[in-house]
C-alpha cells in the first residue's frame, strides 16, 4: 500500500475514468460528486478514516463519480483485492467499519433505485391514464 499527498482542489479521479484504486483518508477532506447537465451534485464529504473508490477493486466499470481534495490530503492507496484483504486482516476494526459503511451505502442506493422506479411507474400510469382520457373523449365525440 502506498501513500499520496495531494494539495487542495486537486482531482483524484474523474467519473468515467477506469482506475482500479481505493483510497483511505489519513488526513484532510475529500469531496465526492457527480455531474449531470453540467451541474455538480455532492454525494459525500469525506474526512480522515473514511474510504472511497472501493468498487473499483471489485469491478472493471468506469468511475461513477469524481473525487477531489478540499484540503491538503494524505491518502493511503490500495490498488488490488489482495492488498485490501491483507489490510483488512491486519486492521479488523477497519474491516468491521468498512462492512457497516458499505451496507449503509447499499441501503441508500436501494432506496434511490426504488424511489426512481416508483417515479417511473407513476409516470407510466399517469401517461396511460391521460391517454385513456383522450381516447374516451374521442370515442364519445364519434359515437
Amino acid at each position: 500500500m502506498s501513500k499520496l499527498n495531494i494539495p487542495p482542489n486537486q482531482r483524484i479521479f474523474k467519473e468515467g475514468e477506469l482506475n482500479n484504486a481505493m483510497y483511505i483518508i489519513l488526513q484532510g477532506n475529500v469531496e465526492i460528486y457527480f455531474t449531470v447537465n453540467n451541474s455538480q451534485t455532492r454525494l459525500a464529504l469525506m474526512k480522515p478514516g473514511d474510504f472511497f473508490g472501493e468498487m473499483a477493486l471489485f469491478s472493471s466499470n468506469p468511475r461513477s463519480a469524481t473525487a477531489r481534495t478540499i484540503t491538503n490530503c494524505e491518502l493511503a492507496v490500495i490498488e488490488s483485492k489482495q492488498q485490501l484483504e491483507n489490510f483488512l486482516v491486519k486492521n479488523p476494526k477497519f474491516a468491521a467499519k468498512m462492512v457497516s459503511i458499505m451496507a449503509d451505502r447499499l441501503a441508500k442506493t436501494n432506496e434511490l433505485l426504488i424511489s426512481s422506479m416508483e417515479k417511473a411507474v407513476a409516470k407510466k400510469i399517469e401517461f396511460s391514464t391521460d391517454l385513456g382520457g383522450d381516447l374516451k373523449s374521442d370515442v364519445g365525440a364519434t359515437g
